[in-house]
């Protein structure tokens, strides 16, 4: 009777254990992403300009390095700021293809890390990865220009369809006018989703405002629109 109680205890823990195993692994344990805390917030996406892989930013200093993840994939990139940019990091194309998924020009899972050591990302991230503090509405202008929402570099997602923007600032539905201060040409866009950058146009409304063989809009205007 005792062995016989033996071998059932040993078959009830054995039978627990493998369940313990199974659900590790279901949950995830078994083989974990990475999980360190990232120095960026939102998506990660591209400026389409040229040269060796590089990234801009509005909040590391020209000469930072940084590591980006892509955590779908896990192709890596390590790239050196080299100028300002409206995003915590904002990758040139060769930087983008080392990391994006085929027929994919945003990177919605990603870890950013900062290599050189150096002190934290000015301001903290706010939601949407905005960074608390950042000059927002009374941003002056040149010119007389109203003052922007944003600030900082505007570049495209090079997503299809009408035009539109995403945002890490404004939810969906927010309407905004984009105007460039180099050529006077206006945007009014609708955010559809999110985005690590203030305002983060497409393809299409690009189009309407850049200056040709531009990919940045650096002079700029940025309203919300009632």
């Amino acid at each position: 009777m005792k062995v016989q109680r033996k071998h059932v205890l040993a078959a009830t823990v054995a039978l627990a254990a493998s369940a313990v195993v199974a659900v590790g692994t279901g949950m995830g344990f078994a083989e974990t992403t990475p999980t360190g805390q990232s120095a960026c917030a939102g998506s990660v996406t591209f400026s389409a300009e040229g040269g060796a892989p590089a990234a801009t930013s509005d909040r590391f200093p020209v000469g930072t390095r940084l590591r980006l993840t892509n955590l779908d994939n896990r192709k890596v990139a390590t790239v050196t700021v080299t100028g300002p940019s409206g995003s915590c990091v904002l990758l040139n194309a060769a930087a983008m293809d080392l990391v994006r998924e085929p027929g994919k020009n945003v990177i919605r899972r990603n870890l950013v890390e900062r290599l050189d050591g150096g002190a934290p990302a000015t301001g903290a991230a706010g939601p949407g990865g905005a960074p608390v503090g950042e000059a927002r509405p009374g941003n002056a202008q040149p010119g007389g220009a109203p003052a922007s929402v944003c600030s900082g570099a505007i570049t495209f997602s090079a997503e299809g369809g009408a035009p539109a923007a995403t945002s890490g600032q404004f939810p969906v539905g927010t309407r905004l006018r984009v105007t460039n201060l180099d050529n006077g040409r206006a945007a009014t866009v609708t955010v559809t989703g999110p985005s690590g950058s203030c305002v983060l146009l497409n393809a299409a409304a690009m189009d309407l405002i850049r200056e040709p063989g531009k990919n940045l809009v650096r002079r700029n205007v940025v309203e919300l629109l009632r």
